[in-house]
């Protein structure tokens, strides 16, 4: 796909979208809400927010620069030039953006994790399997940080195939990591096709040919890693939770299960009473912050998942916080 001439519209299906619109606009229609949304991407969810609130005023976080230009564009062309925002940032910061732009508390948040379209098909990111293209897999390609290439070239073995393990659920992680290390003897790997040949030959023709695309697991560990997606996805949730104005809204949409396991951690804690066991009357100070939107995580129904692949391993989890810190 061409990534500079195609439309920003129809580079990225947003996930569940009138499932994310019903769940945050209830908290958006007073005159000057303020909606964040901390991984703009392609505007898709916040095109459609802005949209259904005319009341609410859009900031747009992003960490890749090129998104935030697309977006800002897509945006202006729809009417909402004026409503918007745009910070490039990671989203674990919107605490001190809000304050930067004099912002006391945003009434709906939204986060819609893991990889956008567009970053996948641009292929010199390096994020795609399918094309060759240099490891980069930086999401921020304005960061100094190290690409899957370096890593690659630097970790110990037993960390490589940790990563693959916990950030990819790849059950070959240790042969894989024992041939990349074995691989980077003679030569480094520096591109995704080099990578993608190695990993065909370390998974076995069985695993091939019915666990999908050898390379799909890696591929995520690698930019999960690289991106320090989890760290960032932890910080995140409380400055999001701790950002939100009493009956203001949080959605999270995640891809992998350790995403999952963190966003319900998180948002299990907030929705708990803080009590001591078998005290008779709960305190004020003990209620919980936070009600739970939705029961556990919803997930897209087959026609959508018909429409967009990506949509398969969504779960969805959305909290309205209930009263003001103590």
């Amino acid at each position: 796909m061409d990534t500079t001439t195609t439309p920003a519209d129809d580079r990225h299906l947003p996930v569940l979208l009138r499932t994310c619109v019903d769940l945050l606009t209830p908290a958006l229609s007073h005159d000057g809400a303020v909606y964040v949304d901390g991984t703009l991407g392609m505007a898709g969810h916040a095109l459609a927010v802005l949209d259904a609130a005319p009341l609410a005023r859009l900031v747009g976080i992003d960490r890749d620069a090129q998104a935030l230009e697309l977006a800002r564009e897509r945006l202006t062309r729809a009417g909402h030039g004026d409503r918007i925002t745009l910070v490039h940032a990671t989203y674990d910061e919107i605490p001190e953006v809000l304050a930067d732009l004099g912002i006391a508390a945003a009434d709906g948040v939204m986060m819609d994790l893991g990889l956008s379209s567009f970053q996948i098909d641009t292929r010199e990111r390096g994020f795609s399997y399918a094309q060759d293209a240099p490891l980069d897999m930086r999401m921020d390609t304005d960061s100094d940080g190290p690409t899957a290439a370096d890593l690659l070239r630097e970790l110990p073995e037993q960390e490589i195939a940790r990563l693959l393990k916990d950030y990819g659920d790849e059950r070959f992680a240790r042969r894989i990591a024992q041939r990349i290390v074995a691989q980077r003897e003679q030569a480094p790997l520096t591109r995704s096709g080099e990578l993608v040949t190695l990993l065909e030959s370390a998974i076995p023709a069985a695993t091939r040919a019915g666990g999908g695309h050898p390379a799909k697991r890696t591929f995520q560990a690698l930019r999960i890693a690289v991106n320090e997606e989890l760290e960032i996805l932890t910080r995140a949730l409380e400055g999001a939770l701790t950002s939100l104005a009493v009956g203001g809204r949080l959605v999270v949409e995640s891809y992998h299960s350790g995403e999952d396991r963190l966003v319900k951690t998180a948002l299990t804690r907030a929705t708990r009473s803080t009590a001591p066991p078998g005290l008779p009357v709960e305190l004020e100070e003990h209620r919980p912050r936070f009600e739970n939107l939705v029961r556990g995580a919803l997930r897209a129904d087959d026609e959508e998942i018909a429409r967009n692949a990506r949509s398969a391993s969504v779960r969805l989890r959305a909290v309205v916080r209930s009263r003001p810190d103590i």
